[in-house]
This record gives C-alpha cells, structure tokens and sequence, in this order.
C-alpha cells in the first residue's frame, strides 16, 4: 500500500493534537516540524477562535482589482496572439497600440501575464551555460591558420528527413573544405568527417566555431569531446562570443550564399541534396571570383598544410617535473587526498598544474587554459 501523502493542513492538524494531549511541547513541536515557535503558537490561536477552519490558508489576493485590465481589453490581446501564434506580447501590443492608438494598452509586462494565464505563452527552452572563451583569436593571415567550423541552418529534405549541413572553410583563402549533410550534429557524426577533412587536406593551427553541440561543452573550458581531440591533435578549438556571429563573419556570409543556391527549396532526399553540396563547392572553389581575393577564386590562393593528420592520436605529454594530475572516470582529479571535479570529457586524460601562489594553481590541459584551484577550498574558478 502507498504511503499516504499528509498535505500541509493534515500536519498543522497533527501537531496542535499533539500539543492538546501534551504529548509534546512547543518546542519539541518546533524541533520536529521544523517551523518556528511564533508560527505554532499563531496556528493554536486560530484554532482555537476558529476551529479547523482557520487552520486554512486564506488567500492574500484581493477581492477586487482596480488596476485590473477589462475584460474587452483581454480578449482583444488574446483574439491577436490566436492569429499570431509565433508572435510575442511586445509584438501584439505595439501593433495593437499602433493600430488603436486612443486606447489605453497594459504594458508589455501585464500582456505577457495575460498570455501566460490563458496558456498561450510557451516556456523558454534551458539553454546550458557555455564558459565563455578568453584567449585570444589567431589571426586569418596564411591558409590552415584558421578554419572555421559550423552547423548552420537544419531543414527538411523533400522526404521529410532533418539535414544539418557541417560545413568547414579556410578563413584566409575562404576555401571550402566540405559541407556534409548529417542527420544529426553529435559527436559521432561530426568526427569521422573531420577525420575525412583531416585526411584531405592536413591540420589547421586552429578551428573556430560557435559555442552549440558538438563544438563546445559547458564544462570547465568550455571543453568537449570534440575539442579534446582537436586539442590531442595539436588543434587550437577557438569558440566565437555567444551572440557574435560577426566574429565568424566569413564563414557565415558563406552560408547564406550556400543555403540560397542549394536548400532553397531543399531537394526530394538527403542523396540529392549532398549532390547539390558537392556542386555548389565545385564552383565555390574553382570559379566563383571572391571580392577579398581580388576577384580571384579561392583554389588561386589556398594550399594544402604542411601538417599531415596522424597515423596515431598523440598523447599530450608534459615535462617530467610538472606537476600533472589524472582525470578519473568520476570527471575528478585527485588533489591533497580529496576529490576535486574537472570535467568529463576529459576522463582518461592528464592535466597540468602550475603554482601560482601559495594557494591557487593554474589548471591546463596541454597548452590549453582551464581555471584556477583555490586549494585551500578546494574549488576551481574557471577562466
């Protein structure tokens, strides 16, 4: 049988029959209960002017409204936002205050109350805080200096399937090196085409993206398992200010271009739509003049790096008297005997420690900075 769930006026109901029989005192009530000795004596009081009656919570809402927005009013907002569901309440006023200017509109505030009474006003999404990235960006000045990195723009293909484009470009020479339909942006998906990529044309100094899935995590450093790996191959991650897309500008003037001429509209399958992929970057490359080029096309001033992806992932090594530390498969380091939590994409991996202070040490994984451990607390501060 479950257990009877005892709401709130059950347990004031309890604890006055406990004080009545003096089975125990106010304080004893209070101890056990958790609630303050004023407030029992303040229930006790009630009950005994009132009975159980008073023992309720009234409602501290008043019985009448004088600010309160006529009903007229109310419905009007609510007939607009039915015909413009994906609009929000600043959206409907104005337009409302513009088109009735001699009525007097509540404000955006009280709109967004009504909406939201009358379930017209979707939740916001959680969106998981990135760490923001502090280092400097290297500049674009030679090919495989940087490429950038994106997900842009999902849509349907004509059979109903989700295509999100993974496109990657040399910020100098704005080369395309691939845009791949995936069916989703993970980990596992995004990997092997960097591996291909990697294969084709060498690695970069550095890749720059957004802070979204796969790229960026919202552990310390902003690390992911995607980054981790760029890092083991000697990659810089760069991660571009949330809400900057200009700081990708290229790349994303780019991807208008790109999803003009090849999703507008989608084509009948992920097949065909690869295909226009690939032809868009055959013309992209090759023939297509570029204005920052000198109208020359991007083949005319890219080459391919001098560095050749691995046969072997490398290990990250350290000097033989760093002091390094080994990330456990809790996400933890182990420092002084105590359990201090880094991050999980970097399980199985070894961090650098370098005194700063007599209490703080600076965290890296390979050249890479992560925060600060305040080793008296036992806490670290991310940059």
């Amino acid at each position: 049988m479950p257990w009877k769930e005892l709401s709130v006026l059950d347990i004031k109901i309890e604890m006055i029959n406990l004080w009545l029989n003096e089975e125990y005192t106010i304080t004893e009530l209070s101890t056990n209960y958790g609630v303050s000795r004023k407030t029992i004596y303040k229930w006790i009081e009630r009950y005994n002017e009132h009975g159980i009656l008073g023992l309720k919570e009234s409602s501290r809402e008043p019985f009448s409204h004088p600010n309160a927005t006529p009903e007229e009013i109310v419905k009007v907002i609510l007939d607009r936002k039915k015909q413009k569901m994906g609009w929000g309440p600043k959206k409907i006023l104005a337009r409302l205050r513009n088109e009735y200017p001699d009525i007097e509109w509540p404000a955006d505030s009280t709109g967004n109350d009504i909406l939201k009474r009358h379930g017209l006003v979707m939740p916001r999404k959680y969106r998981r805080h990135i760490p923001a990235y502090t280092e400097p960006f290297l500049d674009c000045n030679k090919s495989n200096k940087v490429w950038s990195a994106d997900y842009k723009g999902q849509f349907r293909t004509g059979d109903g399937k989700l295509c999100y484009p993974l496109t990657i470009t040399d910020n100098y020479s704005r080369y395309i090196l691939g845009c791949n339909g995936l069916t989703r942006p993970t980990f596992y998906q995004t990997k092997p085409y960097f591996e291909w990529v990697f294969r084709q044309y060498g690695l970069p100094e550095a890749i720059r993206t957004d802070n979204g899935t796969p790229f960026a995590g919202s552990g310390l450093g902003g690390l992911s398992r995607l980054s981790v790996w760029f890092i083991k191959l000697g990659v810089k991650p760069e991660r571009i200010k949330a809400g900057c897309p200009q700081q990708n500008g290229r790349h994303e003037r780019m991807h208008r271009t790109l999803k003009q001429m090849t999703a507008n509209p989608p084509k009948k399958d992920m097949t065909q739509q690869q295909k226009a992929f690939n032809c868009f970057i055959e013309e992209y490359n090759n023939e297509r003049p570029h204005e920052a080029l000198g109208q020359k096309p991007p083949i005319s001033v890219y080459s391919h790096s001098a560095r050749p992806y691995p046969v072997k992932l490398p290990k990250v090594e350290y000097d033989d008297n760093d002091t390094i530390r080994y990330v456990h498969s809790n996400g933890c380091i182990k420092w002084n005997g105590r359990l201090v939590f880094l991050s999980d994409p970097l399980i199985g991996e070894y961090v650098l420690l370098k005194q700063i202070n007599e209490q703080l040490w600076e965290i890296s994984y390979s050249s890479y900075p992560l925060g600060l451990l305040d080793e008296k607390r036992y806490k670290i501060t991310p940059y």
